[in-house]
């Protein structure tokens, strides 16, 4: 039986926290965000979708984080820390300097860090019982991944983030002598890591409950593959495909594709499926009961992995020899609904689908997705063209893979400029909201705008390029770009179409 619930007619936009405006260097969870629900509503939006909300890796991508349970610590707003008390009055004072329109992560992170590391001290010092009972019933609440991510980082920090297969004293086969030793060793980085999580879990609920009371749902983002240097890898190491050292001996991509001409070589460990079988997916059950702690609608990225995926010997430098795996198909999502109920999840599906992916779509039930910019290039007949959508899905202009509309339209051939001029009736002067009119007026069930493309934005504010691994993840708006109009506009068409 389909594993899913039809979604409700709505509309919402796509934006990730660090995107927002504040003076800290890059988006976070505090006043900007609750201003940013608050013009959701009365834009007439009902949906906010993000990217991942765990720490960044490599390229200071979301898609990497270092464990599938930790929030990012780099939102913590900072502000609500030393209205607490844990900040001195003078420690927001001179923040890094920065491009309001770009994230310089070289300087944020380490002042961002030394803030925190600053309030965990005052923390730590202070005499607040009813501080220290809520941190301690956090820490045991979420102990199941909550200790073993405080100490991998702890550890990951003592040794300069070195790979954890190369740690020493029989840490990285986690002996229990080795991890009482690292335990005892750490114990005051172990409690910084887990304040910065009770103060990320803390606020990230006050601005959920915020967003619920505005009518706002929040929609998450869950990659398929979490990244080697993750807690999670190093703590359940026989459900992932590693060498006796803990290395991968495969690892996670796609072959070459619309993005790329040799491929998207991830390098992420891919998945001992039969090892999670096994335990009856046990891992992935908790791992969706702590994502929908936190969000209200799960995309799962790549969804199509779970039909058959992509193996690329570890040695190869490119993508382009591999080979198609079977998934677990549906008998992971069977699991999971058992245990968890009907699952509010979108997949993404997209990229040439084999007919298990189509059947995997079909038996949950799920809502795929509709990429407006990948319309125009052919004929009439193509699936991502409004009158071909499903009502079951969700549709966008773009994702944050794809370019601005803007952008878009500047690179397009002039095959699918012809055709969107003449499908989408317009000279292509206004071309973002002509796209998003369309994606309005779609059958779809659900349509998402990113707000890059509400702002009517260049190829330079698109969030990432597929393939590339550094540069970005920086975009940023501020206040000052969003005029009336754009909330009035949205909210028109909006409930022009039925979606509020």
């Amino acid at each position: 039986m389909p594993t899913s619930s039809r979604l409700p007619r709505a509309s919402g936009v796509l934006l990730h926290p660090t995107s927002l405006p504040g003076p800290h260097g890059s988006g976070d969870l505090g006043p900007a965000a609750y201003h940013f629900i608050d013009w959701l509503q009365s834009a007439g939006q009902t949906l906010w979708q993000t990217l991942p909300l765990g720490g960044i890796g490599p390229g200071n991508s979301p898609y990497m984080s270092s464990s599938a349970f930790a929030g990012n610590v780099l939102l913590i707003d900072l502000a609500e820390l030393q209205q607490r008390g844990w900040l001195a009055a003078d420690a927001l004072a001179s923040p890094p300097a920065a491009d309001p329109h770009r994230i310089d992560f070289a300087t944020m992170v380490p002042w961002r860090m030394a803030r925190l590391a600053e309030a965990a001290r005052a923390f730590a010092a202070s005499s607040d019982a009813a501080d220290h009972a809520d941190f301690s019933a956090f820490c045991q609440r979420q102990a199941s991944w909550l200790d073993d991510y405080a100490l991998f980082m702890a550890q990951c920090e003592a040794t300069g983030w070195a790979d954890w297969p190369t740690w020493p004293d029989g840490l990285a086969q986690r002996t229990p002598a080795a991890m009482a030793a690292a335990r005892q060793r750490h114990a005051e980085a172990i409690g910084f890591w887990q304040f910065c999580q009770w103060c990320f879990y803390r606020q990230w609920a006050a601005l959920r409950a915020h967003a619920h009371a505005r009518g706002v749902k929040i929609i998450g983002d869950a990659p398929i593959f979490i990244a080697h240097q993750s807690a999670e890898v190093w703590a359940r190491q026989d459900l992932f495909t590693l060498d006796a050292s803990g290395r991968p001996t495969v690892v996670a991509g796609v072959p070459p594709d619309y993005f790329s001409a040799t491929g998207q070589r991830w390098g992420n460990p891919l998945y001992r499926w039969e090892a999670h079988a096994a335990e009856g997916y046990a891992w992935w059950i908790e791992r969706v009961r702590r994502t929908l702690e936190l969000v209200d609608i799960v995309r799962i990225d790549h969804f199509r992995g779970f039909a058959d995926y992509w193996e690329i010997p570890a040695s190869e430098a490119t993508a382009v020899n591999g080979r198609w795996l079977p998934g677990p198909g549906a008998a992971l999502f069977d699991a999971i609904r058992a245990a968890l109920g009907p699952l509010p999840l979108i997949a993404e599906d997209l990229g040439v689908l084999s007919q298990p992916v189509k059947d995997l779509m079909a038996a949950t039930g799920f809502p795929g997705m509709a990429i407006l910019q990948f319309g125009f290039a052919g004929d009439a007949t193509d699936p991502f063209l409004p009158h071909n959508h499903k009502q079951h899905s969700v549709v966008y202009t773009g994702t944050h893979d794809n370019d601005t509309t803007v952008g878009w339209w500047a690179s397009a051939t002039e095959h699918e400029r012809h055709h969107a001029r003449a499908y989408l009736g317009t000279d292509g002067h206004d071309i973002a909201w002509a796209m998003m009119r369309a994606g309005a007026a779609s059958v779809a069930d659900t349509v998402v705008h990113p707000m890059q493309d509400i702002l009517v934005l260049p190829t330079d504010c698109r969030m990432n390029l597929p393939g590339s691994p550094s540069g970005w993840w920086v975009w940023r708006f501020d206040w000052s770009q969003v005029h009336p109009w754009h909330g009035q506009r949205l909210a028109d068409m909006t409930r022009l179409f039925g979606r509020g």
